[in-house]
């Protein structure tokens, strides 16, 4: 048994684009974070995408689990679901808010975070357009 995961990072295509935020920080990225005490990963998915988007998933499907090796290593569950409803002008303190980006746009774009150059991000977003279409 691996360690358990606790982080979560949702990745979401709806009407052919891809739901991503732009972080102040580390640039553009999927919507994600870490469980809060109590909270289910299933509950933290739901509640990162809203507070870093303002979009409202249902239908949750974990779909991997990924260890993130750096100074504190931890475990990542990957979600997908389906978009429920997209608030308009949501009140956000992370992020910028929803973007939402093409295959082509999220393959050219020159603002991504370190995490969506990651060696499985590739594969993260085939099973994701399979599961959307």
């Amino acid at each position: 048994m691996g360690m358990e995961a606790r982080h979560v990072l949702v990745v979401v295509k709806h009407e052919g684009k891809w739901l991503v935020t732009r972080h102040s920080n580390r640039g553009i990225e999927f919507p994600g974070g870490k469980a809060e005490d109590g909270e289910t990963i299933f509950d933290a998915a739901i509640r990162e995408t809203i507070e870093e988007t303002g979009v409202t998933i249902s239908d949750l499907v974990k779909f991997a689990e990924y260890v993130v090796i750096s100074n504190v290593t931890f475990c990542k569950a990957v979600f997908t679901g389906k978009v429920s409803s997209i608030e308009e002008n949501p009140q956000l303190f992370e992020t910028e808010g929803a973007l939402w980006m093409t295959d082509e746009e999220l393959d050219n774009c020159d603002e991504l975070s370190f995490h969506m150059k990651d060696a499985g991000m590739a594969e993260i977003r085939k099973w994701v357009n399979a599961y959307a279409s």
